[in-house]
């Protein structure tokens, strides 16, 4: 028997995982011409890469805001099904993306709850605010700090910079920084 082993299962590391999101963010901002034009807002983007599977202690439902899973339902099946799924929530759609720990993205989009409209004790972690954060990147910071949070990871629509959120703590890379040597997180 050559070739592939039809009962075998392939994972993703969450490293993976994370790096695909990473590579399709910096590919989405670099794509993008228009940054610093008056009047235009590019692609914004806001990942949430969580265990389990359900959401609901920390987001809400955001309306008629989709994922496209007809085009992606699995981040690691086709990274450029991806990209293109992603570019199109970010220019066209609002709120987070829940992304399991196995790659599947959920269909709903949310609005991440701040920790004090889950309950959650504000001062359990302390977290460091930038000035230059705005309320995607506030809550990106906040929800990171969730057990079931792995990660959370923004596309500002400001001017391409893109952040990755980690237990209370982020890397933050302007737009010119983007592209450059690849940088797998560790």
């Amino acid at each position: 028997m050559t070739g592939r082993d039809p009962l075998r299962v392939e994972y993703t590391t969450v490293t993976e995982l994370t790096d695909f999101i990473t590579y399709a963010i910096e590919s989405i901002s670099l794509g993008f011409d228009r940054w610093g034009q008056e009047y235009v807002r590019g692609p914004g983007l806001y990942f949430v890469v969580v265990t389990g599977v359900h959401s609901g202690q920390y987001a809400d439902p955001l309306g008629e805001n989709m994922w496209p899973t007809e085009t992606c339902r699995v981040v690691t099946d086709d990274l450029d099904r991806f990209v293109e799924a992603a570019q199109t929530v970010g220019l066209r759609r609002d709120g987070a993306v829940i992304i399991s720990t196995d790659g599947t993205v959920q269909e709903q989009m949310v609005r991440i709850k701040s920790q004090s409209d889950t309950g959650a004790d504000a001062t359990s972690r302390t977290v460091k605010y930038a000035d230059w954060m705005g309320t995607k990147h506030l809550s990106a910071i906040e929800v990171s700090v969730r057990e079931e949070v792995v990660a959370a990871i923004t596309l500002s629509e400001e001017n391409g910079r893109m952040s990755i959120f980690k237990d209370g703590d982020y890397d933050d890379y302007q737009r010119d920084e983007l592209g450059g040597t690849w940088r797998p997180t560790d």
